[in-house]
């Protein structure tokens, strides 16, 4: 068979088996078979030499228009697996256009968010008014005006966050602001201040980071009963007509008589937050006169009235920042 007949039989057999490859992988073999240093159209070229001269020219003309040829049946055929597999993989991920769209997941307020704006709301509709302050303070509004003495444990580096290089302190409770508010006004006034504090804490019913409620009330004729009558309704809004409430005599710098508050919580008692009479020398410091007026001072835990009515066994779940928590309110 003459150098010539070779090459149309390695045309004819490269059209059948290009076109029969069903995927990439196949057609560069037989691309390689073919085209490739060792394929069948470098061994006719490699054979050139073997020729008599008038055959050289006209056969490798021929062997070079065969490559050609190849060449292009691959790149054809390429395209057209290429394209094959596009509309395959329109067709298995169609999307339906018409179809209507998802909607976006909502957000949800967080407990602490639903117990303080329920708080508020009680609380307006007795009459008070809310105020905010900032949660770095001075030494003078978090300690000194309220009646801590210069070495009371609660000043110790175990128990607050000290701001460096100043007086300051991230605020150890809200009391602070009742001191600018009472500070700026002239009673008879009621206010409520709900706001984040700091504190050296941490275990499943503390976080160094907490919220807490503070409400005062200022008058001619403000009585212990006022606010032992303002908390019985308070925990009985939060926790439901059953709520019980236990007090016991405790100390706080900056009111006189004090107490704890213990509300009841499954088969036992929770403490909730501390309460009592403004003393005398907070009022003065205030520059209001303690021999006229007088008021009551309470505070609690945001976060602990939201464990209880939502169920959470552990503060640290408020915090987390867990969807799966904060999805069920």
């Amino acid at each position: 068979m003459s150098a010539a007949a070779d090459l149309d039989a390695l045309l004819a057999e490269a059209r059948t088996v290009i076109q029969d490859a069903g995927s990439a992988q196949e057609l560069a073999e037989v691309r390689s078979r073919f085209l490739g240093k060792k394929g069948s159209v470098a061994s006719v070229l490699r054979a050139i030499g073997t020729l008599a001269p008038e055959e050289r020219g006209a056969v490798g003309q021929a062997a070079n228009q065969a490559k050609a040829e190849i060449e292009a049946l691959v790149k054809a055929r390429k395209g057209a697996l290429e394209s094959a597999a596009e509309s395959q993989n329109l067709s298995e991920h169609h999307l339906d256009v018409s179809l209507p769209g998802a909607a976006p997941t909502r957000g949800h307020l967080h407990p602490i968010t639903l117990v303080e704006r329920d708080m508020c709301e009680f609380f307006k509709g007795l009459g008070y008014s809310v105020e905010d302050g900032p949660e770095v303070e001075s030494d003078w509004n978090n300690f000194g005006a309220l009646n801590f003495p210069e070495d009371h444990p609660a000043r110790d580096l175990q128990d607050t966050f000290f701001v460096e290089g100043s007086t300051n302190v991230l605020r150890t409770h809200t009391s602070p602001v009742q001191i600018r508010a009472m500070s700026e006004r002239e009673p008879p006034f009621r206010f409520i201040v709900p706001g984040r504090v700091y504190r050296y804490d941490l275990d499943p019913t503390h976080y160094p980071m907490f919220h807490q409620i503070e409400g005062f009330c200022v008058g001619e004729d403000v009585s212990l009963g006022d606010l032992k009558g303002t908390l019985y309704a308070f925990a009985r809004h939060l926790f439901g007509e059953q709520a019980e409430l236990r007090f016991r005599a405790h100390f706080f710098p900056f009111t006189e008589p004090s107490a704890e508050m213990d509300v009841s919580w499954g088969e036992g008692w929770l403490e909730w937050g501390g309460c009592g009479m403004i003393h005398p020398r907070v009022l003065l410091n205030c520059g209001i006169d303690p021999d006229r007026f007088q008021g009551f001072a309470f505070g609690m835990a945001l976060d602990r009235a939201a464990m209880i009515r939502s169920g959470i066994p552990n503060i640290q779940l408020l915090f987390d920042g867990d969807v799966r928590v904060l999805e069920q309110f």
